[in-house]
């Protein structure tokens, strides 16, 4: 079987493809049926799809467009966390504001939307491979960040503060079978598995609600509860 991996946002560390892949090894020893694992980007999938080559399971994240006609239903297997950064130590982030915050742009996430919900919107956006840097610098005292950039700083082995952005959240990992799947019995088993392994998203970053995975500052990003969340793929109107 066949399965695409897009990172839509994102990880916290290492590599979802990867993950998924590790995981299909051990499925395949437990059941006739080999593991792909491809990693694209959102655009490649969508063009993949429009000339016909469609894959037995996507995983994708909440927000994607272009596979809604491809699915009939979905698992969220993983999920990140917005959340607000600052190097001053045990900070209650009562000053956080657009003057004072920069925002962690992403990929394919809606940041601008959990900036608009934690009243940021107005902050600066940077690119998110340096967006951190810049809290680093001193250019701004907050960061609108998510997970990765927690691991950013801790590689860094500075003190900071950490706040879960707890008004929005779209950065969950999907996986569906497709509508095109020839081995579904598999694919459903697969992620099934899948589904079955939450204790291991540690190795990835990651987090699964229900499962308390982390005793550093990461631990306060579990097991949240979102004002408004989107879980979903969407169409491009949308």
């Amino acid at each position: 079987m066949v399965i695409w991996q897009i990172d839509g946002f994102e990880g916290g560390k290492g590599s979802r493809s990867e993950f998924l892949q590790t995981i299909g090894k051990d499925f395949s020893k437990k059941q006739s049926c080999y593991i792909n694992v491809v990693a694209l980007s959102a655009d490649a999938a969508r063009l993949n799809l429009a000339n016909g080559n469609i894959p037995d399971i996507i995983s994708y994240g909440a927000g994607m467009y272009g596979i809604e006609g491809y699915i009939t239903d979905f698992s969220v297997w993983c999920r990140g966390t917005y959340c607000l950064l600052t190097l001053e130590p045990d900070c209650d982030f009562s000053d956080v504001g657009d003057g004072n915050t920069i925002i962690n742009r992403g990929k394919d996430n809606l940041s601008a939307a959990a900036a608009l919900f934690c009243g940021v919107r107005g902050g600066r956006y940077e690119n998110f491979a340096t967006a951190y840097v810049k809290l680093l610098s001193g250019d701004c005292k907050y960061l609108l960040g998510t997970q990765r950039d927690v691991y950013r700083l801790k590689t860094r082995n500075v003190g900071f503060s950490v706040k879960p952005v707890t008004e929005f959240n779209d950065l969950y990992q999907n996986i569906s079978v497709t509508t095109k799947c020839a081995n579904t019995k598999y694919a459903r088993l697969y992620i099934d598995y899948l589904l079955s392994k939450k204790n291991e998203l540690k190795k990835i970053g990651m987090f699964a609600d229900g499962a308390k995975l982390y005793d550093d500052e990461l631990s306060s990003l579990e097991n949240l509860t979102f004002e408004y969340k989107m879980t979903y793929p969407i169409n491009e109107a949308t």
